[in-house]
């Protein structure tokens, strides 16, 4: 049965908790498996001490400090000495100290007893699991090639153990979470600028913020400078149907028409071309293709763009003089942004244009590139597999696909049509496809169509409960980590790593570890023969002042100027230059200059449903943890009075929304805070795993109702192309 607590439990108390409610199989009236443990003994009465490492409650990897009392973490406090989080942590950040210490935790591996889904579990030794697993891997490397083994891998410091077994594995079929929401982004300013810039946000006086939501999808530093800007003077201007936290506080909020940015940016490229308003001198030294941009924007005006975009042409044209009179301290923000259409490269690439025509490039309060850490490494030289076929198995289908990437949505249509070859196997370490992925329905589909499937994770989370082989997976307060080095904003990219703050709890294990045991099991021994410390000594081999920093501080920071670093240096381009017309993109087929498409009408009685993130749910991963869930019971639909009322839609009371893919229930939030067109919930709610005892039960799935479209180039998931009903209960 599930166990609920209050207030703050002691470690032995967690302890008891757990050998309490031990059992051997999972029904459908209990939670999760319980495992027996003992309590370690020899720690010392009153023994405090504090002890550096870095927040991995999402992924923005903030500095902390943990304090820890007689074996127990008793509270995170952010590291002051931490450039990159301003000596911050956010509420995520200081509910780490519950992911540690949750009873939901997997505790011990399991085996998979019944049909996927059902429940039923056997507790397995880790010997029995590894043999286990290394059979299957083995099995079907033998029977399908080693490319018809898949590996899944989210954003984490253990991660690249992960990419580095699939690939002296033989598998080249390696697909990251950010496939589902960030390729589309780092596509267009690749293609634009040869590399993806970060914005100097606390330095800009005019900050124009498309989609994103700054204030509650937090990255830092941007959510910290952004707020240090606007407190300076910075104007900041929000598109966004939806009024966010972050378009609460900005000085001017415009409801766009869901898919319409790129007309917005091409006309505000209108006005700065036509009025001689851009960055003459720059974009004659910097850039290429402006003369077929000055062509190919004349149609765009901002009398065009209001009857696209529903905002005012008088508005466009004023906020584009605004930009150029504060250049080249004002941007287009081109961060992070909730995935969304099938042109999404090519409406990010809009964004980079603009930025070029203001030549905010390397420039205090523009779009910078600081200098970055680079590591050493120990390296292998993976076995040759003749047997394997000659691509991925998603290749060909995006026009530009990143291939250390892939596609999630490409090769999950691969593995269930089981073409260009089969893939049968299936590992993933910490990532939720099964919440993340749009139209859950098809993941359910691939995952069937698997023999094997395993998924290393802390929590019972949905995906796991689909597998056939549950791995225990410590929290980062528990584990030794490699050397990371960031990349952030102005004056704070740098290097961290963790160590282990108490002793890993359970029968919990890294995913290196796992890895490497694999390797043994597998004759790839020799490409994991170092151990965490081994790797991390030959990452700061050259870096005597980095290790030093990281034992003294907790974090090594790349401090002084990040602007004026590239100037007289050629961009990574064809043409080495900022590339505003790509001429690469015309030798494939794809427009070279963004060419504007008006999103699909929605139907009648329909709604655009639009993805996005708050300040303390980080994908699906925090919703379950006991200290998130008490500003967060389930979610809701936001749905706007006026189509509310016609249907006869009350606020707080359940509605049905469906899509052509699937369907969920919730209660319904009335609110101005949308657009009439256009509804909004939350992500990771409406769980399918009785191992998540907070919220199974509780609220919808986003991923049930979004249909599973892509962007053209980069194969980004386009969660934004859903259209549904709502329908009171």
């Amino acid at each position: 049965m599930p166990m609920k607590t209050k207030g703050t439990m002691s470690r032995r108390s967690f302890m008891k908790l757990s050998a309490a409610a031990a059992a051997t199989t999972v029904g459908s009236s209990s939670r999760i498996l319980y495992a027996l443990v003992s309590e370690k003994q020899g720690t010392q009465p009153n023994q405090l001490r504090d002890q550096f490492s870095a927040c991995d409650m999402c992924f923005n990897k903030c500095g902390l400090i943990a304090r820890v009392e007689d074996g127990v973490v008793k509270k995170l406090d952010p590291n002051p000495k931490s450039l990159k989080s301003r000596g911050m942590l956010c509420a995520r950040g200081n509910a780490g100290v519950r992911q540690l210490y949750d009873p939901d935790r997997l505790k011990y591996p399991l085996l998979r007893k019944g049909q996927r889904g059902e429940g039923r579990w056997q507790r397995l030794s880790w010997e029995q699991a590894l043999d286990h697993a290394a059979e299957q891997m083995e099995r079907i490397g033998q029977k399908y090639t080693r490319c018809g083994f898949l590996f899944m891998a989210g954003t984490d410091m253990q991660s690249t153990f992960v990419h580095h077994f699939a690939e002296v594995y033989g598998s080249y079929n390696v697909i990251s979470h950010e496939s589902n929401c960030l390729l589309s982004r780092n596509r267009a300013f690749l293609d634009t600028y040869g590399v993806v810039p970060t914005p100097d946000i606390i330095h800009s006086k005019h900050v124009i913020m498309p989609g994103a939501n700054r204030f509650e999808a937090l990255v830092t530093p941007d959510s910290i400078d952004l707020m240090t800007a606007m407190q300076n003077g910075c104007k900041l201007v929000v598109l966004d149907p939806r009024f966010t936290k972050t378009a609460a506080l900005a000085d001017e909020w415009f409801a766009i028409k869901p898919g319409t940015d790129m007309a917005f940016f091409l006309a505000v490229a209108q006005v700065l071309i036509s009025e001689n308003l851009y960055d003459q001198k720059f974009v004659a030294e910097k850039t290429s293709g402006f003369e077929e941009l000055r062509t190919h924007v004349q149609p765009y005006t901002p009398e065009w763009a209001a009857g696209e975009t529903e905002i005012p042409a008088k508005d466009i044209r004023r906020l584009a003089r605004e930009l150029a009179a504060a250049a080249p301290t004002a941007m287009v923000y081109p961060g992070r942004r909730s995935s969304d259409y099938k042109d999404s490269t090519q409406i990010r690439r809009s964004f980079a244009i603009v930025n070029a025509l203001l030549g905010n490039w390397d420039q205090k309060g523009g779009l910078i590139l600081p200098k970055k850490i680079k590591t050493g490494s120990i390296s292998h030289d993976p076995p040759f597999y003749e047997d394997n076929p000659d691509d991925r198995v998603d290749a060909g289908r995006a026009q530009m696909m990143f291939d250390e990437e892939g596609s999630f949505k490409h090769t999950r249509d691969a593995v269930i049509e089981g073409k260009p070859y089969p893939i049968k196997g299936w590992l993933t370490y910490k990532t939720n496809p099964m919440q993340t992925g749009a139209n859950r329905n098809k993941t359910i589909e691939m995952i069937h169509k698997l023999d094997f499937m395993v998924t290393v994770d802390i929590a019972m989370s949905d995906t796991a409960w689909m597998a056939d082989l549950v791995l225990p997976a410590p929290s980062y307060l528990e584990r030794q980590d490699p050397v990371s080095a960031f990349l952030a904003s102005s004056a704070c990219s740098g290097v961290l790593t963790r160590d282990p703050v108490v002793p890993a709890l359970f029968e919990s294990k890294p995913v290196f570890w796992i890895v490497k045991e694999l390797a043994k099991r597998l004759d790839l021994a020799e490409y994991f023969d170092f151990t965490i410390e081994d790797f991390r000594k030959a990452q700061l081999k050259k870096l005597p002042e980095v290790a030093k920093a990281l034992k003294n501080d907790g974090v090594y920071n790349l401090v002084g100027h990040s602007h004026g670093i590239h100037e007289g240096k050629p961009f990574k381009t064809r043409s080495k230059k900022i590339e505003l017309y790509n001429s690469r993109y015309a030798e494939n087929g794809i427009n070279p200059l963004p060419v504007y498409r008006p999103p699909q009408a929605v139907p009648e009685n329909h709604f655009r449903i639009v993805v996005g993130r708050n300040a303390y749910i980080t994908q699906s991963a925090s919703t379950n943890n006991t200290l998130l869930w008490e500003l967060e019971h389930e979610n809701c639909l936001w749905i706007h009075p006026v189509p509310a009322k016609r249907l006869g839609i009350q606020n707080e009371k359940l509605v049905e929304v469906q899509s052509a893919v699937g369907k969920g229930w919730l209660k319904a939030r009335v609110t101005e805070d949308t657009r009439p067109d256009t509804v909004y919930m939350d992500t990771g709610f409406g769980v399918i795993s009785e191992g998540l005892s907070k919220i199974f039960g509780k609220g919808a799935c986003i991923a049930d109702v979004l249909e599973d479209h892509a962007d053209r180039i980069s194969g980004n998931m386009a969660m934004h192309e859903t259209f549904v009903t709502v329908s009171k209960i």
